[in-house]
C-alpha cells in the first residue's frame, strides 16, 4: 500500500493471499461436468440463452477477468483486455492464470479485438467496456458473438443515467451463479458464494452499532471535483459491511462526481483512496492532505486515510477480502479523536 497503513493492514497482507487462494484460484479442474446444450440466465433483467458453453471468452478489465479466474475458467478464455493502470495483479493467487491467458490489449475492448481473437463471448459491462459510442452488445451479436454484462454495471431502468439494479455483493453472487450455469461449473460457483458470504458475515458480526459507525468517503480521483461511489457501486457495500457509513449513500448512482463542499459538510472520519491510474495513491494522499478546503475535515486532521486497490472496489472476487481489511482498519482507526 502506498498510503497511511496501520499495523493491522500489514498483518493482513498474508491473510489477503490466503483468503484469495481459498476463494477459487486453487480449485481443482476436474469438476467441469457437461452442461445442457442451451442454458438460459437472467442478465441485467433480461432472459439470455447461450446455445453452447463458450470456449473463447474475451473479458474486459481486472474484476471481470478475475471472476473467470476464480471459477477456474482460464482455459475457456481467448484473452483479456485491461489498461495497465487498472489494479495490481502481481503476487496474487491468480498470477498463474494471468500468465496463461493472453493480454490482448491495454486499451479497451473493441469488435476488432473480439473478431481477431475468434471470441464466442465477450464479458464486459456498461462503461466497463460497452458503451453507445464505441461498442455495444448488439454489434457483437450481429457477428455471432454472445455477450454477458457485469451485473454491477446494469443500467437502472428507473433513471436515465445511473447503473446498478441490486446491492453490489448480490451482483457478485448473481454473476458467479450465472457463470457457473453457463460454463457448467455450478458446484464450484456455489462453493465460492458460500465462502464469500461466510467471510462477509464474520466481519459484519464485529462491526460497531450503527450509531457508532465511522463515516467514510471513497476518493477515486479528481481535483476540481472528486469522483466517488454512490449507493449502487461495490464500495457502498464494502464500506457498510466493513462497519462504516458511505457519506454519499443517498446518491442514487454508481460511480459519479460530487462537489468538495459535500465532502466538507459531511465531514468523513475516514477517506478510502482507490489506487489506480497514472496518479499514484501516495500522490492522491498528498493532494488530500494539502487541499485547503479539506483542512478541517476529520479524516484529514487525523490522517485517517486508507488505500484499497481498484480491483478491491469494483465487482470482483477480491470484494470479501477488501471488506475484511477495511473492517479491521475501521475498528482501530475509525473513531473520532
Amino acid at each position: 500500500m502506498r498510503t497511511l497503513l496501520s499495523s493491522v493492514s500489514l498483518g493482513l497482507a498474508t491473510a489477503l493471499t490466503l483468503s484469495l487462494t481459498g476463494c477459487g484460484a486453487q480449485i481443482a479442474k476436474d469438476d467441469k461436468s457437461a452442461r445442457p446444450k442451451a442454458v438460459s440466465v437472467t442478465n441485467c433483467g433480461k432472459k439470455v440463452t447461450y446455445e453452447k458453453r463458450p470456449d473463447r471468452v474475451v473479458t474486459n478489465d481486472v474484476g471481470i477477468t478475475e471472476l473467470m479466474f476464480a471459477l477456474g475458467l482460464e482455459d475457456r478464455m481467448a484473452g483479456y483486455v485491461m489498461p495497465a493502470d487498472k489494479g495490481t495483479t502481481e503476487g496474487l493467487p491468480y498470477k498463474d492464470a494471468y500468465d496463461e491467458v493472453k493480454w490482448l490489449s491495454k486499451d479497451r475492448v473493441t469488435k476488432e479485438i473480439a473478431l481477431s481473437a475468434r471470441a464466442d463471448l465477450v464479458f464486459a459491462g456498461w462503461n466497463y467496456g460497452f458503451n453507445e459510442n464505441t461498442l455495444t452488445p448488439d454489434e457483437l451479436h450481429k457477428d455471432g458473438i454472445d455477450t454477458y454484462l457485469l451485473t454491477e454495471s446494469c443500467r437502472n431502468a428507473r433513471t436515465d443515467t445511473s447503473r446498478g439494479i441490486m446491492p453490489p455483493l448480490d451482483a457478485l453472487y448473481t454473476d458467479l451463479d450465472n457463470l457457473g450455469r453457463i460454463f457448467g461449473v455450478e458446484d464450484r460457483a456455489q462453493k465460492l458464494i458460500k465462502q464469500y458470504k461466510a467471510t462477509v458475515a464474520a466481519v459484519r458480526a464485529k462491526a460497531p452499532k450503527r450509531a457508532d459507525r465511522p463515516s467514510v468517503f471513497l476518493y477515486d480521483s479528481g481535483q476540481d471535483q472528486p469522483f466517488t461511489s454512490g449507493r449502487y457501486a461495490a464500495p457502498e457495500q464494502i464500506i457498510s459491511e466493513a462497519g462504516g457509513v458511505n457519506i454519499v449513500h443517498d446518491l442514487k448512482d454508481s460511480w459519479t462526481t460530487v462537489g468538495w463542499e459535500t465532502v466538507v459538510k459531511r465531514d468523513p472520519d475516514v477517506i478510502v483512496i482507490n489506487d489506480y491510474g497514472t496518479t499514484s495513491a501516495e500522490e492522491k494522499k498528498k493532494f488530500l492532505l494539502s487541499y485547503p478546503p479539506l483542512r478541517n475535515v476529520s479524516a484529514i486532521k487525523h490522517k485517517r486515510i486508507y488505500t484499497l486497490d481498484y480491483a478491491d472496489l469494483v465487482e470482483s472476487p477480491r470484494n470479501p477480502s477488501a471488506i475484511e481489511r477495511l473492517g479491521a482498519y475501521l475498528r482501530l482507526h475509525g473513531a473520532s479523536s
